[in-house]
């Protein structure tokens, strides 16, 4: 068993920044050729050229725009010919605020972009080329999939459905294709960016570890995921929260 990608081709959704860039460039370290989508070009280009080795490129593609979608797949097939690899990353945060004040066009946007978007993708990249081929496909849940706090409810259901929505997934898409999530804890980027600039603290209070995470603590484990190191592994959801859940705080 091997960790290494040499060869292969991954889709990392929302890979202009964060997680998703981090992923990106560690799948492209480890031999892969990658797409990184953003909803604006130049981002996904900028992106992209901070990835070295010529293996990367920038594709404007929001994850819920359909046809956006189908043009960057048929993309990557076309410049790399295959896609072995699918990272959905994209993702809303939450709004912070108590479900009785959230509005219903925040509900439809939050379970969109995190729970229906993740679907979108995976039945596209499905149909194109790992169905016949195989392939691997990381969805990106959250802590909050796993427990309760104040002000972000909207937000965590959409992460649980994700959760199980990766285990029908597996069960669905085998024996060719492997499906697993990650849940990162409260991690430094600018997706969570208000919580951790307001609530750092009781976050770090309430961490085992004592610090944030990073996407650098995201990144290696769904490498892991995608690589054959992981080969009979489908189905499963890895915790990266710094020992958070040990205690329910965020």
């Amino acid at each position: 068993m091997t960790d290494d990608l040499i060869g292969q081709v991954a889709i990392v959704t929302g890979a202009s920044r964060g997680i998703g860039l981090a992923t990106a460039a560690l799948l492209a370290e480890r031999g892969a050729s990658v797409v990184l989508t953003s909803r604006d070009q130049a981002a996904a280009e900028r992106a992209a050229a901070t990835i070295p080795g010529g293996r990367a490129i920038g594709v404007a593609a929001d994850v819920l725009d359909e046809d956006a979608a189908r043009a960057c797949v048929e993309l990557t097939l076309a410049r790399f010919g295959s896609i072995d690899i699918l990272v959905n990353n994209a993702g809303r945060g939450a709004t912070l605020r108590p479900l009785v004040d959230q509005s219903h066009a925040d509900f439809n946007r939050t379970m969109d972009t995190n729970l229906w978007a993740p679907i979108f993708w995976s039945g596209l990249v499905w149909h194109a080329w790992m169905r016949e081929h195989g392939g691997t496909i990381v969805n990106v849940s959250s802590l909050g999939a796993l427990n309760t706090a104040a002000n972000i409810a909207i937000y965590s259901a959409s992460k649980a459905a994700l959760l199980h929505i990766t285990r029908h997934q597996a069960l669905e898409m085998a024996p060719n294709v492997r499906v697993n999530a990650v849940a990162p804890g409260v991690v430094k980027t600018k997706l969570s960016e208000r919580l951790w600039t307001e609530h750092g603290d009781a976050v770090v209070a309430g961490t085992p570890l004592g610090r944030l995470g990073e996407a650098e603590d995201v990144s290696p484990v769904i490498a892991f995921l995608v690589s054959d190191a992981a080969r009979w592994i489908t189905g499963e959801t890895i915790l990266i929260d710094g020992g958070a859940l040990l205690i329910g705080t965020f």
